[in-house]
């Protein structure tokens, strides 16, 4: 792997600095600052698969990414910093000499020369640093590979995989006509929009007495059932520095408006030196990396398995229209997630694994679902390959995702340094071939992320597939030891 900073950067927090905070959600693309990571791209990859990257970036209906322009600039790099290595070692060695000589004619031609050199390579360290800049810029860009068997093509694409259940029609309940997940949340006072469009704004939501132990219910649950499969319990915080969200691959496209809220922490209007940018999280999937970047592991400690809970934050900037009605599309709700590193060769078993999990939570909640192998739009920079689950809302006459799950590969840790190492054999480790296994480098881990819960939209399933005649809702058994 090839890593193009040359410094390392750390970021300080004032202790006296003004506590308010403001919120911003018309940012658009811009270059990726990483003012505190080090990302580490494969730049000779990109040389070697330069084809079938280009193709990659025209399959994944990707406008802003050139794979051509990345290698270009690094060549450009890699011979500028090989020109001035050896004006460095010149240097060195000119006023090696001005040290070991004595005439006064020839030690001034000696200074002369090394005066040039200096301001050559002042001029050149310049030039590099911009170009370095450039490079990472660009090199951003670049999507993750896809899995060979992913179709090319956008979401009406998607590859059914399996379905599990029937689809309730819209006349099944008694001959009833089956309500929307709103017309019953009014009925029960579960849910409030009204209040909330006044004091936050349109696509914000209170959840009321049985609606609000519902989603304590759903929290508790899928938790519990994930710490079952051997998975380790976290509660991550809501806020991260912008260049973890973006290291996971959580920025628009050039030109495309953001999703996330960005915090500022500073008066607005203020003056003066740039401060630490934050983010709202978009999911647990970012501080749940965050926690091993710029880490080694032992190799012996993979796969590490973990459940987030934490609040997910969109700001959702898109049209207005059914699919924005009541809770599908929300601002802020509450998600479990898991989040796993494991070694190149046990991610696609591991993928299997968090679906299954997935499965599992659903067919527990005796919800219909279908699981849909993505095709190449919809996979966004970081997966490799991703699985989205829907659910069957009658209420809406349609299918509604409610989790999905990604190989990210080692997109994610090659932009947030995480990488695992097998430890030093000792002296009594047997030999093959009469060769001693030797150390082996670090190499960077795979990623992994998935919904165990997304609360709103399987509350939305639950009120539509499980109504009554009597206007009352029959909830999931698994869900009963929670609702008191």
């Amino acid at each position: 792997y090839y890593t193009t900073s040359s410094t390392d950067s750390t970021s300080s927090i004032s202790d006296d600095s003004d506590n308010s905070i403001s919120f911003e959600t018309n940012q658009t693309s811009n270059s990726s600052k990483f003012m505190f990571l080090n990302p580490h791209l494969n730049y000779k990859h990109f040389i070697s698969k330069s084809s079938q990257i280009s193709e990659n970036i025209k399959n994944r209906n990707i406008k802003d990414a050139n794979v051509e322009l990345v290698n270009s600039l690094y060549i450009t790099f890699c011979n500028l910093t090989t020109q001035l290595n050896a004006k460095r070692n010149k240097r060195n060695e000119t006023t090696k000499i001005i040290n070991q000589t004595k005439l006064e004619e020839l030690r001034e031609e000696l200074i002369e020369k090394a005066k040039v050199l200096k301001e050559e390579i002042q001029k050149d360290e310049l030039e590099l640093e911009k170009i370095e800049k450039e490079m990472l810029q660009e090199g951003l860009k670049i999507p993750n590979d896809t899995h060979h068997e992913v179709i090319v093509g956008g979401e009406g694409l998607a590859k059914v995989v399996k379905t599990v259940g029937v689809p309730l029609d819209s006349t099944q309940k008694g001959g009833n006509v089956v309500k929307d997940h709103m017309t019953i949340a009014r009925e029960l006072d579960l849910i409030d929009l009204e209040s909330a469009s006044n004091v936050t704004g349109t696509s914000w939501y209170y959840l009321r007495n049985a609606g609000a132990l519902l989603e304590l219910a759903l929290i508790q649950y899928a938790i519990y059932k994930v710490i079952s499969k051997g998975y380790t319990p976290i509660i991550t915080p809501d806020v991260v520095k912008t260049e973890y969200s973006d290291g996971c691959g959580f920025q628009p496209r050039d030109g495309e408006v953001s999703q996330n809220y960005f915090v500022i922490t500073s008066p607005m209007g203020s003056v003066g030196t740039e401060a630490t940018s934050f983010t709202l999280t978009g999911t647990a999937e970012i501080p749940l990396a965050g926690i091993y970047s710029d880490k080694i592991i032992p190799s012996s400690q993979l796969p590490i398995r973990m459940v987030g809970f934490g609040r997910a934050f969109r700001a959702e900037a898109g049209s207005r229209g059914q699919d924005t009605k009541g809770l599908y599309r929300v601002h802020q709700f509450s998600k479990v997630e898991m989040f796993c590193l494991t070694s190149p060769e046990e991610s696609e078993e591991m993928l299997k694994e968090i679906v299954n999990i997935q499965e599992e939570i659903v067919k527990d909640l005796g919800l219909c679902y279908r699981i849909l192998d993505m095709p190449t739009y919809e996979l966004g920079a970081s997966a490799y390959r991703k699985y989205d689950m829907e659910a069957w809302m009658p209420g809406r006459g349609k299918w509604g995702e409610i989790s999905s799950a990604s190989n990210c590969t080692d997109y994610q840790s090659r932009r947030l340094n995480i990488r695992h190492k097998p430890s030093l054999p000792s002296s009594n480790d047997s030999t093959i071939d009469g060769t001693r296994h030797r150390q082996h480098s670090a190499e960077f881990v795979h990623t992994l992320n998935g919904t165990a819960i997304a609360v709103p939209r399987i509350i939305i399933a639950i009120l539509e597939n499980f109504q009554r005649d009597d206007g009352k809702i029959s909830i999931p058994e698994v869900l009963k030891k929670w609702m008191g």
